[in-house]
């Protein structure tokens, strides 16, 4: 796959085997900086393996890299300087303030200055609107305002490239509105744009929201491309079986034959 000079996440050939059994089979996509990418496909098509496997927690084949940078020969500080990643379900449940868990966001940046990381912190809560819960213990959140903190310490980071499986599940409309243009925002700042890729299920939030579009299925990528070419009614029916009708919403109909 050729480099550029916005490609931020290159992933080729990307492979994931759990009891011998293949999750993933020969990815390929590129994420660039200044962009959004959604990675969509039913239950069980492989989109938090793939998170995982790019952000280290998982072996893999193939190559994962930012820029030059191979993810696999990096140390997990390294690679955290990188890439950041928000799983779907954390397993944080512990009495830190708001304010803490947001800062371990700030632990590979060992460099930077301590009113930078604090600069980076507030803002962070500034931009998921969880300032006010900065003194809050984050055992005592509801679930979406744990989202909106973890995706703060994402944020926080500064990494170049955003991993954020399903990030406005258990949002109300309205947080998840603002989040999706937070993370729009944050793609396209002008002094250090992120590629940010996002697993996304509902059709009509990733074509809002998306640049780029890799549509999974049964572990393979399947179709990958703009948005409009692959939230279309050909690949939503050969990979959901349903038929799709845009409209101002999206209306999907099960097609003969099968079952959701």
């Amino acid at each position: 796959m050729a480099d550029s000079d916005n490609s931020a996440l290159l992933v080729e050939g990307l492979g994931v085997r759990r009891s011998g059994r293949s999750i993933l089979e020969n990815v390929t996509f590129t994420a660039r900086r200044g962009e959004i990418t959604v990675l969509l496909g039913p239950n069980g098509a492989g989109k938090s393996t793939l998170c995982k496997a790019v952000a280290g927690l998982l072996p893999h084949d193939g190559r994962a890299a930012v820029g030059t940078s191979d993810l696999a020969t990096l140390d997990s500080r390294a690679r955290a300087r990188l890439v950041t990643y928000v799983p779907q379900h954390s397993a944080l449940d512990a009495p830190l303030p708001v304010r803490d868990v947001v800062e371990q966001g700030r632990f590979a940046a060992s460099t930077s200055a301590p009113h930078q990381s604090r600069a980076a912190v507030e803002q962070a809560l500034a931009r998921t609107d969880t300032s006010q819960l900065a003194d809050r213990p984050f055992d005592t959140l509801s679930y979406g305002e744990r989202r909106r903190v973890l995706v703060a310490r994402a944020l926080a980071t500064q990494a170049p490239v955003l991993l954020l499986d399903e990030p406005t599940a258990a949002l109300d409309v309205a947080h998840a509105l603002a989040l999706l243009h937070v993370l729009r925002e944050v793609a396209r700042t002008k002094e250090a744009p992120a590629a940010v890729v996002l697993v996304l299920h509902q059709l009509q939030e990733a074509a809002s929201i998306a640049d780029h579009a890799v549509l999974l299925s049964a572990g393979r990528c399947v179709f990958s491309g703009p948005p409009q070419e692959v939230i279309a009614p050909d690949p939503v029916a050969t990979v959901y079986g349903v038929s799709l009708q845009p409209g101002g919403q999206f209306a999907c109909n099960l097609l003969p034959g099968r079952r959701p």
